[in-house]
């Protein structure tokens, strides 16, 4: 007992020491004057719960700057149509994925559902749902070793397709890195099932870089597809802080470029809008895609899918929207689709595209 209470003794002695020089520094003026503070505000909150007094209420803190509000433009479809409940049980017992649910597509409502024209789309994505790739704009998930690719992935694709009765289909996919050939030969198998079961049918591929690797590339290009497509995404500047640090800008002109010189398709690409871009780097990406040669261009407006992905940093407007419709026409483009929920693989597109293709081929035949 004697010994705790010599150490208690040293214990006050020496906090007391300390009291007194900080005293003596000059920073106990400060102490002293908070310990009075917060020593009034406790009286008065006291005092006034005694009386009865209302408490006072403050203000929730403003929301953050980095979230913006929706614009009423931003109005997609409701998922709910017997079509779309159709085409839906179609790909969930086949146990296929689509970048539709994947990627969160605000649209799938309507191209699932069919629109006006009772015309379904879906884009089927091959090679698994899990991708190597951590694109800073992109909720398809990830891994750096995803599962193996199905074997019977082109049957189970071509048997869908077949039973929805369309003719014109988009097959997109995640990136394959991890794979020797990054997954395209499985891409061409796809492709060439398709057209085996079906000859007439219409095909855009919606493919990966393939890290710039021209044998690959040229294995889906010359699959049989009618629509080769690669997005750039977005303009040069954001293209390190937007996509995966493999997928360069140049490298993706190089894809597009190198695929319509293999000649026999069309190539299109897309540009998400809304995350910082300037005019002056549209019009340089936009002469930048003229250059290499691609024919079709759709520009949509970034959705943040999550809190963890890159917030939107403007909402465009639809005017804005149509007058980089009308500068891309007027560049060349054989077709462009712009507006706030176009996305890559709107069926916009499909519908010209489709007819564009048919008329191509009818022109080929007359030739002959």
């Amino acid at each position: 007992m004697r010994t705790v209470l010599q150490r208690s003794n040293h214990t006050r002695r020496f906090f007391s020491s300390q009291v007194a020089v900080t005293k003596s520094s000059g920073s106990a003026s400060r102490l002293e004057s908070l310990r009075e503070q917060l020593a009034a505000e406790a009286s008065n909150e006291l005092d006034d719960f005694a009386a009865g007094a209302k408490p006072v209420r403050r203000k929730a803190p403003k929301r953050s700057k980095k979230i913006l509000p929706k614009p009423r433009w931003l109005k997609a479809k409701p998922a709910d149509s017997e079509n779309y409940q159709k085409l839906r049980s179609t790909v969930r017992d086949l146990g296929l994925a689509t970048v539709c649910e994947e990627a969160r597509c605000p649209n799938i409502g309507e191209c699932w559902g069919g629109g006006e024209n009772e015309t379904a789309t879906a884009t089927i994505m091959i090679m698994g749902d899990t991708c190597t790739r951590g694109c800073r704009f992109c909720s398809v998930k990830t891994s750096k070793a995803p599962p193996p690719l199905d074997p019977e992935e082109p049957e189970k694709v071509s048997t869908a397709i077949a039973k929805w009765g369309l003719d014109y289909v988009v097959l997109t996919s995640v990136d394959r890195d991890d794979l020797e050939d990054q997954g395209a030969n499985h891409f061409r198998e796809v492709v060439q099932k398709l057209k085996e079961k079906k000859p007439d049918l219409l095909v855009e591929a919606l493919t990966p870089d393939f890290q710039g690797n021209k044998d690959l590339i040229h294995a889906v290009a010359t699959s049989g597809l009618d629509v080769f497509a690669h997005n750039v995404e977005t303009v040069e500047r954001l293209t390190p802080f937007v996509r995966d640090r493999r997928a360069e800008y140049q490298q993706s002109l190089e894809v597009l470029r190198y695929a319509k010189s293999l000649g026999g398709s069309l190539t299109k690409t897309s540009i998400m809008l809304g995350l910082g871009e300037t005019d002056e780097e549209i019009q340089t990406t936009l002469e930048d895609l003229r250059a290499a040669g691609v024919d079709v261009v759709t520009f949509g407006q970034y959705l943040q899918p999550t809190k963890q992905h890159l917030p939107v940093k403007e909402y465009v407007t639809p005017e804005k929207f149509e007058e980089l419709k009308l500068k891309a026409d007027a560049m060349g483009f054989t077709y462009v689709a712009s507006g706030p929920l176009v996305r890559s693989s709107y069926k916009a597109g499909e519908f010209f595209l489709k007819n564009y293709l048919e008329e191509q081929k009818a022109k080929q035949a007359a030739a002959v």
